[in-house]
């Protein structure tokens, strides 16, 4: 069964950090594209970040995260992480894993995690 289950979102204060993991079952998740979105309330959703497969491993962001968030592979543990660091209020959304293979005919979501940065 394919499935992407998120997880390590909360509450954190603005300048705080959190990592979000998504676990890959049922497919090589290293095979795949993997994309962070995320969508606020009343918000189009964004993509926040993406890495290609790992033969070439190339990782783009958004203007609204470059140098803050990092995403990355853990190959052993079929599992994709995005490092969000100084946290702003803005960053307030659902984040959602997807993984996409190379002809887009293969395309799976997980279930999201809230991120809420507040004081």
């Amino acid at each position: 069964q394919v499935q992407l289950v998120e997880s390590g979102g909360g509450l954190v204060q603005p300048g705080g950090s959190l990592t979000l993991s998504c676990t890959a079952s049922g497919f090589t998740a290293s095979t795949y594209f993997m994309m962070w979105y995320r969508q606020a309330p009343g918000k189009e959703r964004e993509l926040v970040a993406s890495i290609t497969p790992v033969t070439s491993g190339f990782r783009n962001y958004a203007d609204s995260v470059k140098g803050r968030f990092t995403i990355s592979r853990d190959i052993a543990y079929n599992t994709v992480y995005l490092q969000m660091n100084s946290l702003k209020p803005e960053d307030t959304a659902v984040y959602t894993c997807n993984a996409r293979d190379g002809t887009g005919r293969e395309d799976y979501y997980g279930q999201g995690t809230q991120v809420t940065v507040s004081s």
